[in-house]
């Protein structure tokens, strides 16, 4: 296999810039960089050299054996100044030592999975880790890593191991007595994990909110200050605002991080009757996109019809608090509505939140629907091949979740989104 190197950290000027190297020539290669490398898990100050003997730089050294690092391989890490010429010049060296070459996306990641140091879910979590824009992101992102998930998901293997095991076992030895009935404790085996499935697969959809972000419209009739009020939330020009009705006919979009919480707000175009063709389709969109937001909040200035599923109700350009409503042209009532929302939303976010991909959920549903038919096959026909297969084609599905079948197309998918350092 090919020693692999990248910049494990952001291009461009900095104060430490490193680069990473894995594969079994690291140390040999980078002691011609570097000299004598210092032992496993020590750092030590070293200059690099090339291989004509000219300083490249001066920097951190750091190595890891193959069992202690994070790829499974020898890793070197060599912590530079952040000269975007410095970078580029020990790259440059590199590439010229037979054997190495550039890391592709995710490629150092990927032999992680390959020498088993992560499993695919848990590859999906340091993703998720890397991409986390809030606490709440965070937290999730991080159990998933931590293999918290794929503990789970030992556990309801192992169960679903022995329930086979005593199926495949009555029909090995049909024509002899069995002592035995073996159905209940393979009923219990698959009810435990069925229950356990239900719990996960409640809270798929918040807990992928928590990933992708929850969703909340303001809407209201035409001049009620809902571009007003979201340009006050984000704290910047975001949005156009007149005092000519229907300004807004598209759907403008902030993104803010709300005690932890990954929220979009929308403003939408003001509700109400219009000839005007463009208009009406700001409008169409408009409700469209409020349906299926988590959350919709109505600015209510002109005392129009409030649509029925509305969240919260608000007066709007309540400029001095006097009616316990909003306005974005004081900032009066903007902290307490940030503070409901947050309530509101936290009441849906699970406390099974480990279910956190379209892919996982797939897995779980196909899992559980096998043992329904295995449960299905024991309760009216006893043990028998079919719900042996099931109980398989079971297991099988949850194998899925941690890359122990064949899933190579999904690998290439999931490590082209990595930067290249990763």
């Amino acid at each position: 296999m090919d020693t692999i190197f990248a910049q494990a950290t952001a291009p461009g000027k900095a104060g430490v810039s490193i680069v990473r190297i894995s594969g079994p020539d690291a140390f040999k290669g980078c002691a011609v960089l570097c000299g004598t490398l210092p032992q496993p898990r020590l750092a030590a100050v070293r200059r690099i050299r090339s291989v004509a003997g000219e300083t490249l730089d001066s920097g951190l050294v750091l190595t890891f054996e193959s069992g202690a690092s994070f790829t499974g391989e020898d890793v070197v890490e060599l912590q530079l100044h952040g000269s975007v010429a410095v970078v580029h010049a020990v790259l440059k060296e590199l590439q010229t030592f037979s054997g190495f070459r550039p890391a592709r996306a995710g490629e150092f990641t990927r032999r992680a999975l390959d020498n088993q140091k992560l499993d695919l879910a848990q590859v999906e979590g340091l993703a998720d880790l890397i991409d986390a824009e809030t606490e709440l992101q965070r937290r999730q992102a991080q159990e998933v890593l931590s293999g918290v998930l794929s503990k789970k998901i030992e556990v309801w293997r192992k169960l679903l191991v022995e329930a086979a095991a005593l199926v495949e076992a009555t029909l090995d030895f049909s024509d002899e007595d069995i002592p035995v009935d073996v159905t209940p404790d393979v009923l219990n085996r698959v009810a435990a994990v069925v229950s356990d499935l239900d719990q996960e697969l409640a809270g798929y959809s918040a807990a992928e909110r928590i990933r992708d972000g929850f969703e909340v419209a303001i809407m209201g009739p035409p001049n009620a200050g809902k571009s007003t009020l979201l340009n006050a939330i984000a704290r910047r020009p975001v949005a156009l605002t007149s005092e000519i009705a229907g300004t807004t006919r598209d759907v403008i979009e902030v993104r803010i991080d709300l005690q932890g919480l990954p929220v979009t707000l929308l403003d939408t175009a003001g509700l109400r009757e219009t000839a005007d063709p463009l208009e009406a389709a700001g409008i169409n969109l408009a409700r469209s996109r409020a349906q299926a937001a988590d959350l919709r909040i109505w600015l209510d200035f002109e005392e129009t019809v409030v649509p029925d599923d509305i969240d919260i109700i608000l007066r709007a350009r309540d400029d001095v608090g006097a009616s316990d409503g909003v306005s974005g042209k004081t900032g009066s009532g903007i902290s307490p509505l940030l503070d409901r929302i947050a309530v509101l939303l936290s009441a849906r976010v699970p406390q099974n939140r480990l279910l956190i991909r379209a892919r996982h959920r797939t897995a779980m549903e196909d899992a559980r629907r096998y043992l329904e038919d295995s449960r299905r096959m024991l309760k009216f026909g006893g043990a028998n091949e079919v719900a042996a297969d099931a109980l398989r084609n079971a297991s099988a599905s949850l194998a899925e979740l941690v890359g122990g079948i064949d899933v190579d197309d999904l690998l290439d998918e999931i490590f082209s989104r990595f930067c290249i350092g990763k």
